[in-house]
């Protein structure tokens, strides 16, 4: 009897939710439960959960100390959560509770951040603002993925109570998008930026020159822009970046604290330039604007001096717009240039990037010359590239030069996933979410010392990309996996784990309006 009385009385009060919501036009709200604290991605360092969640509420106030650096990253939290929470959120230096960043001493080296959560608030603790802009995103990632959107959203807004302590593995953690085949706007970029920002991508590598258009203004040397920028792949109109542009570049990056790295390919890659100014040609002929998608046929004079005037004059202005350490010189598919003539021009470009105080990067090919001290070799070979090309970088490892691993095979976004893709090439062979994840940059040359591994990379090239969209829809979702594989431990890196929490993103993505491809490899939530 007693029983009968409970499940009578359960039935009344699901009848009186059920009435309660057909009066409002809503239905009942879910039990709210805070995403766990070791569903992030990258991987953190530790995870300890424990104690009762934070609960964003109207009276949440974002808390900094007294610098300028951290008030910029309270701004872009509160810049993040006021569309979708309704609240105002201000940030303050006064009163304590809330959501507090601070600076102080600790070992989180210069990009690693301590966050924790409790009843009574969440605060980021981090050495320099990288870190707190790093913890950050793992915030962002906590909180559910309809915080991401630009209308006021139902909530509840909570963080699992814990502790996390990360720091990454890598200092460089980069992404590479290519303007010149086809030329994406200054609003483009930001947005990539953004997405890059998420998963503690440290660097932006934008290519700015090849056969196909020269997309930086260069004062001394006009019609590089003007007229070796004027088209992209297919014959479409090209464009390129004003200086201003490129700063608001460099500005946007740095807010988001990714440095940027500009790349000027040569002495291959150079039909752009070659078109603009015939006394670049050694016969002083110039050639026609190229359209296509072929590769390794055009060379800068190795003979002639005005080569390196030409050079001296792009690295200056280049370098001078460039607060960051490094200007990538490229190097990569000289097929049209002798050996002999590519050492001379390596010889003597390497020490014009260091006369205007930055640090060489070029495409692994560089080590087929003599890599300047403290300059760094780009791999983007494949799994089956020669032993011999491979013992090459190995030697130029162990002899001091630095490693950023970008194995085409494994992490060129511009390879197709399967033969079905629309989008991307496919001379790498097709590269899915699992084999662009399942491989350790530390262990992937044999011979080469782990100091020499500065960390990994993820190109983009744009041979059949055209907007955002496409961009988007080749990198997710297997840049967030290549981002930790930069970021997270050698011992975290575990595709059946891995690939539940990189389901978890889809949701995020999509309040974002990232377009991305849902591989079969990963066990996405059903749509809808």
């Amino acid at each position: 009897m007693r029983q009968h009385r409970r499940t009578l009385r359960l039935l009344g009060s699901l009848l009186l939710v059920a009435m309660a919501a057909s009066v409002t036009g809503a239905a009942p709200a879910p039990q709210a439960s805070p995403t766990p604290l070791d569903r992030i991605v990258p991987a953190p360092a530790s995870a300890d959960p424990g104690g009762s969640p934070y609960r964003i509420t109207r009276g949440t106030h974002i808390r900094v100390d007294g610098s300028r650096e951290t008030r910029a990253v309270g701004e872009y939290l509160a810049k993040i959560l006021r569309p979708s929470t309704g609240y105002r959120l201000p940030v303050t230096a006064q009163g304590a509770g809330g959501i507090r960043l601070r600076l102080a001493a600790g070992p989180f080296g210069a990009e690693g951040y301590r966050l924790d959560s409790g009843r009574g608030g969440v605060t980021i603790t981090a050495a320099r603002p990288a870190g707190l802009f790093h913890g950050v995103q793992t915030l962002r990632q906590l909180l559910p993925a309809a915080v991401e959107k630009d209308s006021v959203q139902p909530g509840p807004w909570l963080v699992a109570g814990g502790m996390i302590t990360d720091t990454p593995r890598y200092g460089w953690r980069g992404a590479m998008l290519d303007v010149s085949r086809h030329f994406f706007t200054v609003e483009q970029v930001k947005r990539y930026i953004d997405q890059l920002a998420l998963y503690k991508i440290n660097k932006l590598h934008l290519h700015l020159s090849d056969d196909q258009g020269w997309r930086i203004a260069i004062d001394s040397w006009p019609r590089l822009a003007t007229y070796g920028g004027s088209t992209e792949v297919g014959g479409g109109p090209g464009g390129f970046y004003t200086k201003a542009d490129y700063r608001e570049i460099v500005r946007y990056a740095s807010s988001r604290h990714l440095e940027v790295v500009p790349e000027i390919d040569m002495p291959g890659h150079t039909n752009a330039a070659l078109a603009s100014y015939a006394g670049l040609n050694c016969d002083g002929v110039a050639p026609p604007l190229y359209t296509g998608t072929e590769v390794g046929f055009s060379s800068l004079c190795a003979g002639k001096e005005i080569t390196y005037d030409f050079v001296d004059d792009v690295i200056r202005e280049l370098a001078a717009l460039t607060p960051g350490r490094y200007l990538h010189i490229g190097g990569d598919e000289a097929h049209s240039t002798s050996h002999e003539d590519y050492v001379k021009f390596m010889d003597r470009v390497q020490p014009i990037v260091a006369k205007y105080g930055k640090t060489v990067v070029g495409w692994h090919q560089l080590t087929g010359a003599t890599p300047a001290k403290g300059a760094l070799a780009q791999y983007w070979g494949l799994d089956g590239t020669s032993a011999e090309e491979k013992a090459r970088v190995v030697k130029a490892a162990q002899g001091g030069t630095g490693l950023i691993l970008s194995p085409a095979d494994r992490v060129y976004l511009d390879m197709k996933y399967t033969k079905e893709t629309p989008l991307g090439l496919s001379w790498a062979g097709y590269v899915e979410v699992k084999r662009s994840y399942d491989w350790d940059p530390g262990a992937y040359l044999p011979g080469v010392p782990g100091a020499a591994v500065r960390g990994v990379e993820a190109p983009m090239w744009s041979e059949t990309l055209e907007n955002s969209a496409h961009v988007e829809f080749m990198a997710f979702p297997r840049l967030p996996g290549v981002a930790e594989l930069g970021w997270s431990s050698a011992a975290s890196h575990d595709w059946e784990r891995y690939k539940g929490r990189l389901a978890a993103q889809a949701e995020r993505w999509d309040a974002l309006g990232i377009e991305w491809y849902r591989s079969p490899q990963v066990p996405w939530p059903s749509a809808g």
